[in-house]
């Protein structure tokens, strides 16, 4: 059994972090629901124009 003084630690340490879990930013995409999906270039477009996009949180 850990002395109660700890297990308030403990406790407090999880609220902590849930709050920060809950407080983190979120972004919504505006996505129209009504439109319909845009059609994919063709292979061939895709080799020429292709590239990579890197997030950086």
């Amino acid at each position: 059994m850990l002395p109660p003084f700890i297990i308030e630690q403990i406790r407090r340490r999880e609220d902590e972090q849930r709050r920060q879990r809950i407080e983190q930013p979120t972004l919504e995409l505006p996505i129209p629901s009504s439109s319909p999906m845009p059609s994919r270039p063709a292979k061939d477009e895709e080799d020429e124009h292709g590239g990579v996009v890197i997030v950086d949180l």
